[in-house]
C-alpha cells in the first residue's frame, strides 16, 4: 500500500519516456524476426490500457490487456496492470487470478505482491492477506509488520499481534501508532496486567524518558492504583524537576490528600504553561473554582491564577472564568468574559443567551437590543431571543419595536408554559407602554389564567 505512489510515478514515466523499459518488457528493442508487427501490436494496446486506467475508463483497459494478453501471455506486466484493473471494477476473482499469474512469472515483485494483498483486503479475506503480507514483510518491515499485526488483531489472533508488535518497538523503537495497536489489545482482553507491565519494562529501559512516566501514572490511576501513580508522579518530578505536564496529575493526588498548598502550586503550573493544552487547563481551572467554592480562602490564589491566565484566549478557559465570576456575582466581569468566548465563538448559543440575560442585568439595554437583533438572525426560530428583544426595547421606551419582536416569538413557543407567561406579561407592559390599554389587560389575563393552569 506503501507503493502506490511510486507506482504512479513510474507509469507516468512510461507514459512520458517511452524508451523506459516497464517491468521486463523491452519495448525498443530492434525485432530481428518476423514479429515485428506483433511487438508493436502490443505495445500500442499496453499504452493504451494505461490511458484508460489513468482516465479512469477501467473496463477499456482490460478490453485492451486481455488483447495484449492474447498477443503475448508470457509478460509478467500485462497481467499485474490486468489484475489492477479488475480490482478498481471489483471483480476480485478475476483480480486475483491476473496478479497470481504475474507473480508466478515474477515472484519477487513487491508491487504485484501488494496489489494482490490491496484485493484481499478489500475482500475482508483476512488469512489471504496475512499470508501475502508475510512475503511483503521483507520489503518494507515497519510499515508491513504494523499492517501485520493490525490483521492478527481483526483476526483476533491477539498473541501473535502482541508479538509483531514487540518486535518492532525493540527494533524501531515505540511510535504513538503501535501503542495504539497495542491498547487495543489490552482494552479488547482486558488484560490491564500486561499492559501496565509493558509500560514498566519501558520505564525500567528508559528511566529518563517523561512519556514513559506520563503513561505509567495515566493507567496505574485508571485501574485504581493511586498510591502507585502518586509515588510514580513524584518519581518523575525528582528525574525532571521542572516536568510541567506531570503536575496534571499531581494536583489531583494533593487535593485527595489535603495538601492544599502544593495542589494548589501544582494548578498554577498547568495553568501558566506553555505546553499544556487549553481543553486540559480549563479542567483544572474547574477544578480550582469548584475548589475555592468549597475552601473560599483560596480566593486570592484563584484570583492571582485568573490574572495570569487572562492572556489564555481558549474559549474554553475563557467560559471556566466567566462562569466562576458569575459564580461569585460579579456580573460586570462574567459578562467581559463570555463576550471573550463570542470572540472565539461568535455562534455559541449558550454563551450569546448568557451575554444578553447579563446585559439586560446591568442596564445595558442598548446593546441587548442591539445584540439580540443579530442573535434573531443567527437563530431565528429562538423564542428568548425575541423575549430578551423585547425586554430591552420596553425598557428603551420603545414599544412598537418590543410588540413586533414578542408577538413574532411567540409562534415558536412550543410545549413551554412559563415562557410563554413570560412573552404575555411582557406584551401587557409593551401595550400599556404603547396606551393600548385594552390590549396590555387581555395579555395580563392570559398570562393569569396559565399562571392558574386555565387556558386563555
Amino acid at each position: 500500500m506503501k507503493q502506490r505512489t511510486y507506482i504512479f510515478i513510474f507509469i507516468i514515466g512510461t507514459l512520458l519516456f517511452p524508451q523506459l523499459n516497464y517491468a521486463q518488457i523491452d519495448f525498443n528493442k530492434r525485432p530481428d524476426d518476423d514479429l515485428g508487427n506483433v511487438e508493436d501490436e502490443f505495445q500500442e494496446l499496453f499504452f493504451e490500457a494505461l490511458k484508460q486506467e489513468g482516465i479512469e475508463n477501467y473496463q477499456r483497459a482490460v478490453d485492451a490487456l486481455l488483447k495484449c494478453i492474447n498477443i503475448k501471455s508470457s509478460e509478467p506486466a500485462a497481467y499485474y496492470e490486468l489484475g489492477k484493473n479488475y480490482n478498481k471494477l471489483k471483480n476480485f476473482g478475476a483480480a486475483e487470478n491476473a496478479l497470481k499469474k504475474a507473480i508466478s512469472k515474477e515472484p519477487d515483485n513487491e508491487w504485484y505482491l501488494d496489489e494482490l494483498y490491496e484485493v484481499y483486503i478489500q475482500q475482508d479475506d483476512i488469512n489471504k492477506a496475512i499470508k501475502t503480507i508475510k512475503q511483503l514483510v521483507k520489503y518494507h518491515p515497519e510499515d508491513y509488520k504494523q499492517d501485520l499485526a493490525a490483521l492478527y488483531i481483526k483476526d483476533k489472533d491477539y498473541k501473535n499481534a502482541l508479538e509483531v508488535l514487540d518486535e518492532l518497538d525493540k527494533e524501531f523503537g515505540v511510535n504513538k501508532d503501535r501503542d495504539y495497536l497495542r491498547n487495543q489489545i489490552y482494552d479488547i482482553t482486558g488484560k490491564d496486567k500486561d499492559r501496565i507491565e509493558n509500560l514498566e519494562e519501558r520505564l525500567k529501559n528508559e528511566p529518563d524518558n517523561e512519556i514513559n512516566y506520563l503513561n505509567l501514572i495515566y493507567r496505574y490511576s485508571e485501574t485504581g492504583k493511586k498510591d502507585k501513580a502518586f509515588k510514580t508522579a513524584k518519581q518523575l518530578l525528582e528525574v525532571n524537576p521542572n516536568s510541567q505536564l506531570v503536575h496534571l496529575a499531581l494536583y489531583k493526588f494533593y487535593l485527595d490528600d489535603n495538601d492544599t498548598e502544593n495542589a494548589i502550586h501544582s494548578m498554577k503550573i498547568v495553568l501558566m504553561s506553555s505546553e499544556i493544552k487549553p481543553d486540559a487547563k480549563a479542567k483544572v481551572l474547574n477544578d480550582f473554582v469548584n475548589f475555592v467554592a468549597t475552601y473560599p480562602e483560596f480566593e486570592p490564589d484563584l484570583l492571582e491564577v485568573t490574572t495570569l491566565v487572562s492572556n489564555d484566549k481558549s474559549a474554553k478557559t475563557l467560559l471556566e472564568l466567566a462562569q466562576y465570576y458569575l459564580k461569585i456575582g460579579d456580573k460586570t466581569k462574567a459578562l467581559s468574559y463570555f463576550e471573550e468566548v463570542l470572540n472565539e465563538d461568535p455562534n455559541n448559543y449558550s454563551v450569546l443567551k448568557d451575554v444578553l440575560l447579563l446585559q439586560l442585568d446591568l442596564n445595558l439595554d442598548e446593546k441587548a437590543a442591539k445584540r439580540s437583533e443579530q442573535t434573531i438572525e443567527l437563530f431565528p426560530a429562538q423564542p428568548i431571543f425575541y423575549l430578551i428583544n423585547g425586554v430591552a426595547n420596553i425598557k428603551l421606551k420603545q414599544p412598537k419595536k418590543a410588540i413586533e419582536s414578542l408577538e413574532t416569538g411567540l409562534d415558536y413557543i412550543i410545549d413551554d408554559v412559563k415562557m410563554e407567561i413570560d412573552f404575555y406579561t411582557q406584551l401587557s407592559l409593551a401595550y400599556q407602554l404603547d396606551n393600548n390599554i385594552t390590549k396590555s389587560q387581555a395579555f395580563t389575563k392570559k398570562a393569569e389564567a396559565l399562571t392558574k393552569g386555565q387556558h386563555p
